[in-house]
């Protein structure tokens, strides 16, 4: 199937779980058709067909099929179920940043920086082994119901195992796809931020050559290798400023820089503050004083 867009969620804030079922359509059944309905609609089917559509594109979905329906437009059945068909639909949405991409392929605008994920689903997928993706719904169905304060945990459990279950189930099966590159190549380089790190080095440890990596984290990025790595590196520096005492000339070692002044001077330009200016916005003037409890 040519069109199979990408659905991108900017965590954290987690998309949550609203509610779920399990149902079963006979032979002339049609899934609800509705318009708006301000969730997103997971459909995975167990057995039989199930033929729906949304806007100007149509799927049958088949046992091990899944599809995520967007909250603010039309779905509708394409026609009836023409067999006995078995599915779970999971009600959820997201309080951040969402968007579907045309493809895979696609960059779009939304990408994880240094402490945020993209988790990324597509609309359409066939599972190739659904065992873990059933038992996880099972699991979810069974909690659905509770009423306890355990139950909801549990719901929001599952349901966050199932999306890490079809993210990852995506990246592994993307044929090195530009953002699954530019994503493992951040991660490597986010691994590594305290060595020297070469784009020869990057290309060696993805298999790839580095000119094609470096065009991939430039579309989906919006930077280069060493870009990346350079801001990776000032943020840790920031985060050591803020919370230890450690001397300027560790600070410069832990995050990678063999010369303490080159540190100094990457930092000013990138912080707009030397390392100790920076620091000194961080430290108190001190414990209050105390009150003479014996004084008149």
């Amino acid at each position: 199937m040519s069109f199979n867009p990408l659905l991108t969620f900017i965590s954290p804030p987690l998309p949550y779980f609203i509610e779920s079922n399990r149902t079963t359509y006979e032979p002339g059944d049609e899934h609800p058709s509705r318009r708006n309905l301000g969730v997103f609609d997971l459909l995975f089917v167990h057995s039989g067909a199930l033929h729906i559509g949304e806007g100007d594109h149509r799927w049958t979905v088949g046992p091990g099929g899944l599809l995520i329906l967007r909250p603010d437009s039309w779905h509708y059945s394409v026609k009836p179920c023409s067999e006995e068909t078995v599915l779970d639909w999971v009600h959820f949405q997201t309080a951040g940043p969402w968007e579907e991409l045309e493809d895979s392929s696609s960059s779009g605008k939304l990408s994880g920086d240094y402490y945020s994920h993209a988790i990324r689903l597509p609309k359409f997928m066939l599972l190739p082994a659904p065992e873990e993706a059933i038992a996880l719904l099972d699991k979810l169905q069974e909690a659905a119901s509770g009423t306890s304060n355990a139950a909801f945990w549990q719901r929001q459990q599952w349901f966050l195992g199932l999306l890490q279950l079809l993210d990852e189930s995506w990246r592994s099966d993307s044929a090195k796809a530009p953002i699954a590159v530019a994503e493992e190549a951040a991660a490597f380089l986010k691994q590594h931020y305290r060595q020297t790190v070469t784009n020869a080095m990057l290309g060696d440890s993805l298999g790839l050559h580095p000119n094609y990596i470096a065009r991939c984290m430039s579309e989906v990025l919006h930077c280069t290798p060493q870009q990346y790595l350079h801001a990776y590196r000032m943020d840790q520096a920031k985060l050591l400023l803020m919370k230890t005492n450690w001397p300027i000339a560790r600070i410069a070692e832990e995050t990678g820089f063999k010369q303490t002044p080159h540190f100094s001077r990457s930092f000013s330009e990138f912080a707009g503050a030397t390392p100790l200016e920076y620091r000194k916005k961080f430290i108190g003037s001190g414990a209050p004083k105390r009150k003479d409890q014996n004084r008149g």
